[in-house]
């Protein structure tokens, strides 16, 4: 069963830090270049999208992680995982701080206009990002050397 878990939550988490490594060097820095507001409609439309996926995918992932350390407590690779679901913990909160309530109002713009300092808030939005998939992607390689360090 333990390595039933650890392939589900490294696919999980592997999954949803390819989406949010992909939104950050490609997806929003695409979006930002379209003209005449694309980006900004762009945006509002992928804030509401995801902001209802994504939730699900964070709270799964921080479930999954917990229990395989739970799974793994007395043997050598815990510590590894204990790590990982603690970042993983650490991303959910920094999300639902910092990062949800810009998405909250960056998925309401298309319908009814954006503030005069919207860039401001996406590019503040865009640096905390950057920050929490840094987190997500030292919880995944230390989910991963976990399951490495437990098939060998």
């Amino acid at each position: 069963m333990q390595e039933g878990l650890a392939v589900v939550t490294l696919v999980l988490v592997g999954l949803m830090v390819g989406v949010e490594v992909c939104v950050a060097a490609f997806v929003n820095p695409t979006f930002d270049r379209l003209p005449n507001g694309g980006g900004l409609a762009a945006r509002s439309d992928g804030a509401r999208v995801l902001g209802r996926v994504m939730p699900v995918w964070y709270v799964g992932s921080v479930l999954c992680s917990v229990g395989w350390a739970v799974q793994t407590w007395g043997r050598p690779e815990a510590l590894t995982v204990v790590v990982a679901a603690a970042l993983l913990v650490v991303s959910v909160v920094l999300s639902v701080m910092l990062l949800v309530p810009i998405n909250s109002q960056v998925a309401q713009w298309s319908s009814t206009g954006a503030p005069a300092n919207w860039r401001e808030q996406v590019g503040r939005w865009d640096r905390l990002h950057v920050l929490r998939v840094a987190i997500l992607v030292i919880a995944f390689t230390l989910l991963v050397l976990s399951g490495v360090s437990h098939s060998a």
